[in-house]
């Protein structure tokens, strides 16, 4: 039986595919670029300034464009703020602040948008914005999440909004130069800006879906490998713990060692004690199940951690565990979209997201998708679909 796209090609209609010779700000929307020059159609619109060429940076505002004195790529020392104007500098890279810039980021480093509740946080977020003005990739990196916030405060609980040029531009710019910094070896004074700037830049990835509607969001559409790439950056955030050790004695993060404790606590690797029975018996866990025998085990355990808490109380460092439970042979069941491993995730984002902004800027896409994925798929699973909206335990276990 011929597949849907040898229906296409047979018909003569060909599948898109992307441009060879395109610019770069499409390859990192992942947009198919029509090659026009000197600006392609996607990058005019977008209101940056097309860069197939080598001289232009990756996703620049047109408007910064045509001002040169904002963004310094030459040698240059530092500048201190002075005046009305505030200047982010090293000793290669220097960028000036405009006003909006300016509030954008005292309200995520100065007021603490993370965990406004958490005096340790909020000690955390204030002496991170006085390493920012030395370390530009750490400015770049806040100010993409102060963007990313105000996104999550303007749109509503059924879906998501388009990231604007400034945080796709303050993204960008943050990462390329954290990549340049990690080419040398990292100095004692630079490891509390990269953990920062490597935290700031695994939130960004994970609350930044490319799809904006539960509609064409996985698993609702075609599966594929990047459905999780999310889970690419929280791990190479991890991989860079051992080097900057966040809770040595002279770490500005020591004070959260009680938060690391929780991000880090191991789960259970046998049994099913604490996990609610109805979600015990869905993923088949017993007393004698163990990660060997069962792939639900630490994930099941990780939320069942976090669903009898109220709301107030589920932290980032609670939440964590389960992110931390997405490898192995539960991440491929989750790609290959099994129910029981997509229902798991489901309850996470459910809970999470009540309470920690940048999940829930995914989880308003991804969590109805996942709803209306196991109803139409797995209908007839009236145990799995009791967890669901209009189930027994659709308010809880």
């Amino acid at each position: 039986m011929p597949t849907s796209r040898s229906r296409e090609i047979c018909a003569g209609h060909h599948p898109s595919r992307r441009s060879r010779h395109g610019c770069r700000n499409c390859k990192l929307r992942k947009l198919k670029c029509d090659e026009g020059k000197p600006q392609c159609k996607k990058c005019c619109s977008f209101g940056v300034l097309c860069n197939f060429m080598p001289q232009h940076g990756d996703l620049q505002p047109v408007a910064a464009s045509r001002k040169p004195t904002l963004v310094v790529q030459c040698k240059v020392q530092p500048q201190p703020p002075f005046s009305s104007l505030v200047w982010t500098s090293d000793e290669s890279y220097s960028y000036l602040l405009s006003a909006k810039c300016q509030d954008f980021v005292t309200r995520y480093l100065g007021r603490s948008l993370i965990t406004p509740d958490d005096p340790a946080m909020v000690q955390v977020n204030h002496r991170m914005l006085r390493l920012a003005f030395t370390n530009p990739f750490l400015m770049h990196a806040s100010l993409a999440v102060a963007f990313a916030h105000d996104r999550y405060l303007l749109t509503s609980y059924h879906g998501t909004s388009p990231r604007n040029v400034q945080e796709c531009y303050h993204w960008a710019q943050g990462t390329a130069l954290l990549q340049e910094r990690l080419k040398e070896p990292i100095q004692p004074q630079d490891k509390d800006a990269v953990w920062g700037t490597a935290a700031a830049l695994a939130m960004l990835s994970f609350a930044s879906s490319d799809v904006y509607t539960p509609q064409d969001s996985w698993p609702l559409r075609s599966s594929g490998r990047s459905d999780l790439d999310w889970l690419r950056m929280n791990e190479a955030k991890d991989s860079l713990w051992h080097i900057v050790n966040p809770l040595r004695r002279d770490s500005l993060f020591s004070v959260l060692s009680a938060t690391y404790a929780q991000l880090h606590a191991p789960l259970p690797d046998k049994g099913a004690d604490g996990i609610p029975p109805a979600l015990a018996a869905l993923c088949w866990l017993t007393g004698s199940s163990t990660v060997d025998t069962n792939p639900y085990l630490h994930a099941t355990h990780a939320v069942a951690q976090i669903l009898q808490l109220p709301d107030s109380e589920v932290t980032t460092g609670l939440a964590h565990p389960f992110m931390r439970s997405i490898r192995g042979p539960f991440k491929e069941l989750l790609l290959a979209r099994d129910a029981v491993a997509l229902l798991l995730l489901y309850l996470w984002y459910r809970k999470a997201s009540r309470t920690i902004w940048w999940i829930a800027l995914r989880a308003r896409v991804e969590a109805p998708a996942i709803s209306s994925y196991l109803q139409l798929h797995h209908g007839g699973n009236a145990m799995l679909q009791a967890f669901l909206p209009g189930g027994a335990f659709a308010d809880g276990v």
